[in-house]
């Protein structure tokens, strides 16, 4: 309450002055303007929405206060008091002398407050109208844009993106492919898989390093019984976008298992691991060798945390000590284990590389930034 009254006092302040300007011309000893004083009552009696009413009457839409309703409107919204801001705006829009700009400023800000509220077709609408008015209004397609992700809407999507690409030059692949994504899991769920593999190749089409379509790509293969063509598949993931490379190793161990091909498969992961080392690979070549060379296995993943060093390699590695390990050891080592299980188990997996963001699953969108495709693996000590 008391940071809306110190927000309206400089409202109120301007507002006497203009009711006092305006009065001297008429008479230059006439009191100030009634309303004035009635405001001042409102807010000195905590009466805020009371205020705002006598404030947006006092404050008559002219070439000398129509700034100050905007600024006013804005303020309620930073402070997340959209409804006054809503009202602020709708008596903007509804006053007949606001010049062209005036208007389609009034449009926008009224189109920010709806979807500041999440009253997104009230947003979407007047979004729409204000893009009736300018075909080149970037910025309310760049806010479209977003209500459309909100929606789930990607058709309409995908025709604004493309839109703005030819409007302002800036590249939408990277969008516009998730949408295609987006499109794909969707006929995945219907089991309509050719529609499915339809609107993977667009997206690959237009992002031919989409890591996001190869691994939808193949996991629709593999569920078409196509086991051979899903591992092509996951391997190009590695050679077109390496930053996604961990995600692909569950299920090429998977489809190499269903396949009896683990000989390939470990010769596949041991080559990765000079070019492009992941935790995962070590992990799974250790479990290979287990059931080969206890030793040799254990040497092998130690020898890789001294060159590549991983929390989680370190906590494989603990738990193939604790194998062999004395009854003294074992004590000390379940210790170690525990306090690396929390640390892991606290630690974040994935990090946006835009905004900072991070979490245990991998967002294709940010939720945070809004940016599509910054959120990946993280790699080194606590990562990959």
């Amino acid at each position: 309450m008391l940071e809306l009254l110190l927000l309206l006092l400089p409202v109120a302040a301007s507002s006497g002055w203009l009711a006092a300007k305006q009065h001297y011309h008429k008479e230059k000893n006439a009191p100030l303007h009634k309303h004035y004083f009635t405001g001042l009552n409102f807010l000195l009696n905590e009466q805020p929405d009371k205020a705002v009413e006598v404030f947006i009457k006092l404050l008559e839409v002219n070439t000398d206060t129509v700034e100050m309703h905007f600024a006013l409107g804005n303020l309620f919204r930073k402070k997340g008091e959209v409804e006054r801001s809503i009202r602020i705006h709708q008596n903007l829009i509804a006053r007949p002398q606001l010049s062209k700009t005036q208007r389609s400023q009034a449009l926008h800000a009224l189109a920010k407050d709806y979807l500041s509220a999440g009253v997104l077709d009230r947003s979407e609408r007047l979004f729409l109208d204000a893009l009736e008015e300018n075909n080149h209004d970037i910025e309310s397609m760049y806010y479209l844009l977003d209500i459309y992700q909100q929606e789930k809407n990607w058709e309409q999507a995908i025709e604004l993106a493309q839109k703005i690409q030819s409007s302002t030059g800036k590249s939408k692949h990277i969008e516009i492919a998730h949408y295609y994504c987006e499109l794909a899991e969707k006929k995945i769920q219907s089991n309509e898989l050719g529609a499915a593999k339809l609107f993977l190749k667009r997206a690959i089409n237009i992002d031919k390093k989409s890591a996001r379509a190869l691994l939808i790509k193949a996991k629709i293969e593999d569920n078409l019984g196509n086991h051979e063509q899903a591992i092509e598949i996951l391997k190009k993931i590695k050679e077109d976008n390496a930053d996604y490379f961990s995600e692909s190793i569950p299920s090429l161990i998977s489809y190499h298992h269903h396949l009896q091909t683990e000989k390939e498969l470990y010769s596949f992961l041991e080559k990765s691991i000079e070019n492009c080392p992941r935790i995962s690979s070590a992990i799974a070549l250790t479990t290979h060798l287990q059931t080969q060379d206890f030793q040799k296995a254990k040497q092998f993943l130690a020898a890789y945390l001294k060159q590549h060093p991983s929390l989680r390699g370190l906590f494989h590695l603990i738990e193939l000590q604790f194998n062999i390990a004395t009854a003294l050891e074992k004590e000390n080592l379940q210790l170690l284990h525990l306090l690396l299980k929390q640390l892991l188990t606290k630690s974040p997996t994935y990090l946006c590389h835009q905004c900072g963001f991070s979490g245990k699953t991998l967002l294709w969108l940010c939720p945070s930034c809004k940016q599509w495709n910054t959120t990946k693996p993280i790699l080194g000590l606590e990562g990959e």
